[in-house]
């Protein structure tokens, strides 16, 4: 088995949570069990998963079949799954959480969260308080929330007197959410990049920017995109269904951007989403 130091990023509850670990966003129930299973065995120590990814099955499955279902190993493991939107509000919420965790054959996940914010039919509050639940009962160590903009964590906060740990939102290159990111800055809530490559489209970004950091380097374009982030401090969850693109986003510590490198990445901001808009976007 490779060996891969992955550092941990301390959370507003004192948690400890893998900076990189593997998105499962589409990809079947079937087929995420074996790439769940190669990921674990090339080091990674994080999965986040969701009920609306529909593939907790599989990974529940690859948990059971590598002996991180239970035990040391599952300790060393952290594991992130979130409700689906369509089950916002307690009692639904209580219901789908426990449904998940037979899914993921786990008697707990580490990070529980909530999706979108669906502002239209806002049911953050209610539902957080069934989030609180668990975490009492030992069955949730950590709660986060995703694609929450600043006055949707400022609702939270106002309605349940506590900040999420972790706010997951696209971050990437050419779509950092500066504003987003600097709210959770001061409210002491981690960022966590879901697709942290703009699903492939900025490792083409600036004009070959990306592309003369990596030769510069001698690692892929990849490697310096993850590596930005890193050294933002971002917490990460690159999808790859391949072994060898597995290792080299884990990869990420034999080199070190400039600053000149850095900020050369960082002026490929603009103004273009790759994925949904969280005003609007639902899972149902």
């Amino acid at each position: 088995m490779a060996t891969f130091h992955t550092p941990m990023i301390t959370l507003n509850d004192g948690n400890l949570i893998p900076q990189i670990g593997l998105g499962v966003l589409r990809i079947d129930d079937e087929g995420v069990t074996s790439v769940v299973e190669g990921a674990l065995e090339v080091g990674y120590r994080h999965i986040d998963g969701a009920a609306g990814y529909n593939n907790e099955a599989g990974v529940g499955r690859a948990l059971k079949n590598t002996g991180f279902s239970q035990g040391e190993l599952r300790k060393s493991l952290w594991v992130t799954t979130k409700l689906r939107d369509s089950e916002q509000g307690y009692d639904s919420a209580r219901k789908a959480f426990d449904r998940q965790l037979d899914l993921l054959q786990l008697d707990y996940v580490d990070m529980y969260m909530l999706h979108w914010p669906t502002p239209f039919d806002w049911r953050s509050s209610e539902t957080w308080k069934a989030f609180q639940e668990f975490r009492a009962e030992g069955r949730v160590r950590t709660l986060g929330v995703c694609n929450f903009l600043p006055e949707h964590l400022a609702r939270l906060h106002e309605e349940t007197g506590e900040y999420p740990a972790v706010n997951q939102i696209e971050l990437h290159p050419t779509w950092q959410q500066r504003e987003v990111v600097e709210y959770c800055k001061a409210h002491g809530i981690a960022v966590e990049a879901y697709s942290p490559m703009a699903r492939g489209a900025d490792l083409n970004a600036g004009n070959g920017t990306i592309e003369r950091i990596a030769a510069a380097h001698g690692v892929t374009p990849a490697q310096v995109i993850l590596r930005w982030h890193i050294e933002n401090e971002t917490i990460i969850i690159p999808k790859s269904t391949h072994a060898e693109r597995q290792k080299q986003n884990l990869d990420l510590f034999g080199f070190v951007l400039t600053p000149e490198e850095h900020a050369a990445i960082d002026a490929l901001d603009g103004p273009t989403r790759a994925g949904h808009d969280p005003m609007t976007f639902t899972y149902a």
